[in-house]
């Protein structure tokens, strides 16, 4: 069955790119709902923003979602993860300002607010989005492909110089909570080189190394502490293509395959997905397909075993009854 929220949850925070503290509450939304923004910082036209992939403009750094009255919201990445891997399938976010807050720069507060709040089942079958057949988009080295399977699976390579991440490779069936269980902490990481370049461009005015992003220069872990986990560059890359699938409307049955993609690179596979006939239908999930959505089971078992352990004290949601 599909799932809300048993109550309102609020989160504050500061935005990566623009340095803006930003409010939000997530609230209880009814079946078939699915996921939306509402920017209640905007009066003079439509501020509601589905989260869908064709919503999506070119947006490299992060995932930002533009309606059709021109209103954005951006970095929904971490949030559209922690959705869909705690198995929220309704929902409607808002949000006072143009981008939602880093954080620690990782999925782990949100998800940690959901499980602490609770979900509410509803009387209405979970649908889900079928591949068919295989699709592949490239852009030159990096390519993304969506292949058939009978649940999430995943597998990301990433392969940079710097010595500190160099090239990881990650694997992971993403049924029943091994989301939070293994991806949720990991946060997004940077060269040095191009936090010079984006602060020179007026962006990531709010990063700040060892409190949302992991910062690497050469074979350096620059950031206080270094990484939480020896391969925490590529798990980040998965939850970050874990998001940006969630865009899709409807959790996937597919093996996702990622060699250096990015935002864009997924949102094109996405694109290309329900522009090619017969690659993908919409199902009513069986028994068995609902058992092992990612969602599923999850607990707060799942936080004490798994690796929020590695997470500062979250503090920043409030359930709102």
């Amino acid at each position: 069955m599909q799932a809300t929220l048993r109550s309102s949850i609020s989160f504050a925070g500061v935005g990566l790119h623009t340095g803006q503290h930003v409010r939000v509450m997530v609230k209880p939304a009814a079946p078939h709902f699915g996921i939306c923004f509402k920017r209640v910082d905007v009066a003079d036209c439509d501020a509601l923003i589905p989260a869908r992939y064709d919503l999506v403009p070119e947006s490299r750094l992060c995932t930002m979602l533009r309606n059709g009255a021109g209103v954005t919201v951006s970095t929904v990445e971490h949030l559209m993860a922690a959705f869909a891997g705690t198995g929220v399938h309704n929902a409607l976010v808002e949000v006072n300002g143009p981008e939602l807050p880093i954080f620690d720069g990782s999925s782990a507060q949100f998800v940690r607010g959901i499980i602490a709040c609770g979900l509410q089942r509803q009387e209405a079958e979970i649908h889900a989005i079928e591949v068919l057949k295989p699709v592949t988009v490239r852009d030159e080295p990096a390519h993304a492909s969506l292949s058939p399977a009978d649940g999430l699976t995943m597998c990301f390579t990433i392969e940079f110089d710097d010595v500190a991440i160099g090239r990881q490779t990650r694997t992971a069936d993403l049924a029943n909570g091994r989301f939070v269980r293994e991806l949720c902490d990991s946060r997004t990481f940077c060269r040095q080189v191009d936090v010079d370049t984006m602060r020179v461009n007026g962006l990531a005015r709010g990063g700040v190394p060892g409190k949302n992003a992991v910062v690497v220069d050469g074979d350096a872990v620059t950031s206080p502490g270094g990484f939480r986990h020896a391969d925490e560059a590529v798990r980040h890359k998965m939850l970050d293509a874990f998001g940006d699938l969630a865009l899709a409307g409807a959790p996937l049955l597919c093996h996702y395959e990622g060699f250096r993609a990015g935002h864009m690179l997924t949102n094109q596979l996405l694109r290309t997905l329900f522009a090619t006939p017969g690659a993908a239908r919409m199902v009513k999930c069986t028994p068995a397909q609902a058992s092992r959505l990612p969602g599923v089971g999850v607990n707060i078992a799942d936080l004490a075993a798994g690796v929020l352990s590695h997470s500062r004290p979250i503090q920043a949601f409030h359930p709102v009854m």
